[in-house]
Parts: C-alpha cells; sequence; structure tokens
C-alpha cells in the first residue's frame, strides 16, 4: 500500500508520518529531506523531489513494501503522480490531507518549527500562506489535527487504514496485490 500525507507545512503530517512508519514498518519517504539533498548538491529544485520519490516509492511497492509519503502534495498533478505510481505497482494508494483549522494553532505550529534537516529552511507564515496549494478533488481522507495529540491522529489514521483494507477484503479484491 502506499500511504500519502499531505498538507501545509505545520499542520502536523511529519509528526504523524513518522509514528506511521514505525507503527506500520514502512519505508519512509520525506520529500524535504530528498529536496534538501538535491540543493545540497547544487541542484536548483521545483518538481525533481517529487521525481526521485516517486521512483524510490515504485521501487520499494513492487518489492512488497508498505510506503510512507510524507510531502505537501500541493497540486493535482502531484495527487494524480502518486496515484500512478500505485497503480503501476499494482497496489492501493490511500491519500490524506491534514488539515489544522485553527487558524491561531496553525500559525503558533508553523512559527515554532524548527529545521530538523541540515541546512533546511523552514518557511515563514507568510510563506505557508503564499504557498500554491490547490483545493483536493480527488478522493482522500481528511485528517483533522487542530487541538489533538499526535498519538490520537495515529490511531485515527491506523483505524482508517485498517476500515480500508477491511473493506476491500470484503469486497472481494485481492489483498495479495492490493495492500502491500
Amino acid at each position: 500500500m502506499l500511504i500519502v500525507f499531505g498538507g501545509l507545512p505545520g499542520v502536523g503530517k511529519t509528526t504523524v508520518a513518522r509514528l506511521a512508519c514505525r507503527a506500520l514498518g514502512a519505508v519512509y519517504l520525506r520529500i524535504d529531506t530528498i529536496e534538501q539533498a538535491l540543493r545540497n548538491e547544487g541542484a536548483k529544485v521545483w518538481a525533481e523531489g517529487y521525481a526521485v520519490a516517486y521512483a524510490v516509492a515504485a521501487d520499494n511497492l513492487r518489492v512488497g513494501r508498505v510506503v510512507v509519503a510524507d510531502c505537501v502534495n500541493p497540486l493535482a498533478v502531484t495527487r494524480a503522480a502518486w496515484a500512478d505510481v500505485a497503480a503501476a505497482a499494482g497496489v492501493r494508494a490511500v491519500m490524506f490531507e491534514f488539515l489544522c483549522s485553527d487558524t491561531a494553532e496553525h500559525r503558533r505550529r508553523v512559527e515554532a518549527r524548527v529545521a530538523d534537516i541540515a541546512g533546511h529552511q523552514v518557511p515563514s507564515w507568510d510563506g505557508v500562506l503564499a504557498q500554491d496549494y490547490a483545493p483536493w478533488e480527488a478522493p482522500c481522507e481528511v485528517v483533522e489535527t487542530a487541538g489533538r495529540a499526535a498519538e490520537d491522529i495515529l490511531r485515527d489514521v491506523l483505524g482508517r487504514l485498517a476500515r480500508i483494507s477491511s473493506d476491500q477484503i470484503g469486497s472481494g479484491e485481492s489483498t495479495d496485490r492490493k495492500t502491500r
């Protein structure tokens, strides 16, 4: 299974993605890490980080690993590309959009962030507001993070994943190919 955590910076997706990877024994792909590594090598980065992540995700999905992708996933084209990666590997993609509807809390989170990747510049609140982020049109699981602890959000996400897996088993879909 390919699990994609998307949403604006500061909504909690990285924290929950790391916890989910531990709980699921999944491969963790963080776009910020990939993009910063490319920048450290002198590359100007636009879509290259996502392209690398798609390729690494595809390799891991083909060998039967669950992959969690942690990214802003701001545009319909990036969301469709993740779905294409899963389809090509013969697995299911589950998209989660993380939101923090409490603007004051979201701003506090953004302004309190400290880079955890060498050389990475975390965005300012103005940078988050200026982000090119299109509304989601494709089906996704919306996760509200305002006023919630990461462990509670993780339980919610894992519960939804279990329900999704259970639903596809009940529908007769092959669990061999769809829930890896």
